[in-house]
């Protein structure tokens, strides 16, 4: 259900772009528009961070990629490099995997 809103909301900004060469500039021009093409992107990769974090065969898991996003979480709220961040976080996961 989730990864058909995910591909149905991806096909969206396919559209949109598609349809950016074919439009009138006057209606792209639009101030609602330029807002949702902005803001679209944010909630689109939120969803896709979530469902491979947690998602399982139906279920929702828990597990140390959940943890993994936690570490990357804080060391993003604490204003981390992202190479740092992206390094930390899988870590965390690997060591949690290996570990048991």
């Amino acid at each position: 259900m989730i990864w058909a809103a995910v591909l149905a909301a991806s096909l969206g900004c396919f559209l949109l772009k598609l349809l950016g060469w074919s439009v009138p500039a006057s209606w792209l021009e639009r101030e609602r528009l330029q807002r949702a093409a902005v803001l679209l992107p944010v909630p689109l990769l939120a969803g896709l961070v979530v469902v491979q974090a947690f998602a399982g065969d139906r279920e929702l898991v828990v597990d140390a990629r959940a943890a993994g996003l936690g570490v990357g979480v804080v060391l993003v709220l604490l204003r981390a490099p992202f190479l740092l961040v992206v390094v930390a976080a899988a870590a965390t996961a690997a060591l949690l995997r290996a570990a048991g």
